[in-house]
This record gives structure tokens, C-alpha cells and sequence, in this order.
């Protein structure tokens, strides 16, 4: 408003309010606001710009009491609500840059081209992602937060404790200093006690993963596997020089820290932890019996997947409890670069069926990853003596849920007989079924 009412002239000022609706010309309203910003006393003025650091740089929008914490955080030992400041003197500091979405409670930028204007003047902002660890952990370290019972069964009477349980990782892995990494290293020692990694995990993991022990807690979730968790390589490299941390220790359901740096596709942790003697890269968990290599497959990490199979202390073809291979999680998911790396593996069981009797062409078929399917059938022409005649099945497949691309990729491939009888109906959507062929059907 100020910079348009700055204009002199009725017409003037009617073609900044065109170029603003537009999402023209704010570049010089947001720099002019920030000058003021930087006007305001100043207590004001830092406050403000700590609010716009954390509204932009959050990893998810953040809930009104959850900032007014945040930003009430100060000293080593608790939190004082003394402290905290009022939304409207935070909203007040920011001078309109920064509002409350009032269906959700969360804060937002004003407009969309801010977040871009912010993004192109980095240097607004110090080490903004430093900035918010270093907040997140402090808390987390404070006496009232590790008084909390990670067997509660309900969320803590804490505003803050779920954003910085769930996010220091990420912002500390982004930028990591030397005060953010000593007070990781404070919260990660017994980390499995605190409520954090509760969290951490409830987030983490699907409902049906049943992510914590039986009495709700998350029993052998250490520190070593929370930094892998989050992929924060040089906290990772504390604990392991430290050597306070077993590297192959293992949580409730098995895993490993490379299982769960795997899992989430850290590159970098992956590469520190295979260049140890004492880490087991094979070693599957007690509730899937799946592999770190299964996790990448499964999820889709090319580059970690890459770095494991360049191992030779790894079977590409060890199963979990379902009889599904790294190959068939990775067809499952349409991972076509995952899949292509596996199949470059001498020793890759390309057909091996899991415990339906399906075997990974038949999944890519019916979920209708038509590039899965190009992959698989050029390694099949490629390594098989015989020609391509008894994918009928599978074919029939693709057909029944309706994928006409992946149907036109089986019809164009030399040496199948699409006329070929299906060699087992029973398992067919359609059911009942038995040796009819797709045109006679």
C-alpha cells in the first residue's frame, strides 16, 4: 500500500495496483519494506527478519504457536513462556510481509513472488538453515522436553516438540556448524529415551510398519540411527569417531544405520559407513527380512542402489518375507533406472517368482509401468536362448487392468505370441479361467 499510494498521480497509482495484482513490480515494494523493517527499533527489526527467515525457510508451514516457541527459545537450560513472544508483535515486526491463514493456523509469505524475491537475495540471511537447527536442538535439549516419556501415547503438551523433533535433521544437513553439530551430539546420546526420536519415527514409517515396540516406544533407535535417519554426514562422522556408537547395533525391527541411510537414499552416509570393515551391508532385518539394497531398490535411490551393487559382498537376489527381491520391489514401484541397474548384474535372478507365484514382468504388467516393462524385455531377449512365448499370462495382465500402452509394448516385441494360452487363469483378475487365449477370449 505504501508503495503504491508513493506514486504521485491517480493514473500512476492505478498502474502500480494493476502491476501488483499481476505480480509485477514488487521487487522494489519488498526491498522498500524491508528497509523499514530495518528502521523499526531494534529489537523489532531482528525479530522481523527472524520471522520471514523462518516462514521461508520452514520445512513445512509452520502452526502460530509453534513459530511464537520457536522464537521464544534462549539459553541452554529450559524454556521460560515469558519469553514468547505475541503473534500480533510478530506479525506487527514483519510489517505485513508475513500473515496468518486462518482455516489452518499456519503462517504464510504475503504473496508467492516474495518467496522468490527472498530466494534471490540470499545473503538476507545468515546461515538460515544453521539458524533453525541450532533452535530445534536446544529445545529438544531443554529439561521439559527430556522430562517427557517417549512411551506417551498421545503428543506432548509442547507446541514446538513435533517440528523439531521431525525437521533439525533436515536444516542441520543442509548446514551443519560446530554448535549444531555439539548439540546434536547432546541429544543423540540416549536418543532412544527421548521423545524425539518417538516422533521421528511416527513420521517416518507407515501405521502399517508398526514403528514402535510393543510398549510403544522406540526401543534401540539410537543416535547412530537417527543421523542416518536424517543423512547428517558429519554427525554421523562424530559418532563413529567417538566410537561410543556400535555401528552395526539394531533397533526393534532389525535395522541397521546403513539400512535406515539406505531407506531414505543419503548418499553420502551410505558411502562413510561402507567404507568401514565392521559394517555388514547384506545383513536383513528381523520383521521384513529386507536388506539395505532392498530399501533403495524398493524406494527408488539410484545412486545408493549403485553404490551397493558395486559390492561383491551383496546378493542382488536375497528375498524378503514375501519372496520379493530387490528386482520385483523395484518393478513394483516403476523404479526403470533401478531396474536397469539390477538386471546389470550378472548374477540378478530376473524371473524369480515371490511367494503369489508372480514373478516381477507380471507385477510391472498389471501395475502398467510401461518403461519397466520396455527394460524388462530387453534384458529377457537379450539373455534367454528361447523366444519370447510365455509371457501370455502376463500380457493378459495388462490387458485385464486396462494399461493399452504396456499392451502395445508386448504386442510390438519380436517373438511373443499373444495368442500363447495363459499358463495359470486361477491367479488371473478375472479368475476362473482356464488355457484360453487373449484373442479367444
Amino acid at each position: 500500500m505504501d508503495a503504491i499510494l508513493g506514486e504521485i498521480t491517480l493514473i500512476r497509482r492505478r498502474r502500480k495496483l494493476d502491476e501488483m495484482t499481476k505480480g509485477e513490480g514488487l521487487g522494489d515494494a519488498y526491498t522498500a519494506t524491508l528497509s523499514r523493517m530495518d528502521a523499526q527499533p531494534r529489537s523489532r527489526s531482528k525479530l522481523g527478519m527472524q520471522v520471514l527467515m523462518w516462514v521461508s525457510h520452514a520445512e513445512r508451514p509452520l502452526h502460530v504457536d509453534e513459530l511464537c516457541h520457536a522464537l521464544g527459545v534462549e539459553g541452554s537450560t529450559d524454556l521460560d513462556i515469558r519469553n514468547i513472544p505475541a503473534i500480533e508483535t510478530l506479525l506487527a515486526s514483519s510489517l505485513g510481509l508475513v500473515t496468518v491463514e486462518k482455516s489452518s493456523s499456519t503462517l504464510r509469505l504475503v504473496h508467492y513472488t516474495l518467496q522468490e524475491y527472498l530466494s534471490h537475495n540470499p545473503n538476507l540471511f545468515h546461515k538460515p538453515h544453521s539458524m533453525i537447527a541450532e533452535v530445534c536442538l536446544t529445545y529438544l535439549n531443554f529439561q521439559h522436553v527430556r522430562s517427557f516419556s517417549p512411551a506417551l501415547r498421545s503428543a506432548p503438551t509442547a507446541p514446538f516438540v513435533e517440528y523439531a523433533s521431525c525437521s533439525w535433521g533436515t536444516h542441520a544437513k543442509f548446514e551443519t556448524t560446530e554448535n549444531v553439530k555439539n548439540l546434536a551430539l547432546n541429544l543423540l546420546n540416549g536418543y532412544e529415551k527421548h521423545i524425539s526420536s518417538k516422533m521421528v519415527l511416527l513420521r517416518g514409517m507407515r501405521a502399517e510398519e508398526q514403528p514402535l515396540d510393543r510398549g510403544d516406544t522406540p526401543k534401540g533407535f539410537t543416535g547412530l540411527h537417527g543421523a542416518a535417519y536424517f543423512g547428517c554426514l558429519e554427525i554421523t562422522l562424530a559418532l563413529l569417531e567417538a566410537n561410543t556408537s556400535d555401528v552395526q547395533a539394531t533397533d526393534f525391527h532389525g535395522n541397521t544405520a546403513i539400512s535406515w541411510a539406505a531407506r531414505r537414499g543419503h548418499e553420502r552416509v551410505v558411502r562413510a559407513l561402507l567404507e568401514r570393515s565392521d559394517v555388514n551391508i547384506d545383513t536383513p532385518d528381523t520383521r521384513y527380512c529386507r536388506t539395505p539394497l532392498s530399501w533403495a531398490a524398493e524406494h527408488g535411490h539410484e545412486r545408493v542402489t549403485k553404490m551397493l551393487l558395486e559390492r561383491n559382498d551383496v546378493n542382488p537376489n536375497k528375498a524378503d518375507h514375501c519372496s520379493q527381491t530387490p528386482l520385483s520391489l523395484a518393478v513394483n514401484n516403476g523404479h526403470g533406472g533401478v531396474v536397469r541397474m539390477l538386471l546389470e548384474r550378472r548374477d540378478i535372478s530376473a524371473n524369480k517368482v515371490d511367494s503369489l507365484s508372480r514373478t516381477p514382468l507380471s507385477r510391472a504388467a498389471e501395475k502398467g509401468h510401461e518403461r519397466v516393462i520396455k527394460v524388462l524385455l530387453e534384458w529377457t531377449i537379450a539373455n534367454c536362448d528361447t523366444a519370447v512365448t510365455e509371457y501370455g499370462q502376463t500380457l493378459s495382465w495388462a490387458a485385464a487392468n486396462g494399461h493399452e500402452g504396456v499392451v502395445r509394448v508386448f504386442l510390438e516385441c519380436k517373438g511373443l505370441n499373444p495368442d500363447h494360452p495363459t499358463l495359470n487363469m486361477a491367479e488371473h483378475p478375472s479368475g476362473g479361467l482356464q488355457r484360453t487365449g487373449m484373442r479367444g477370449s
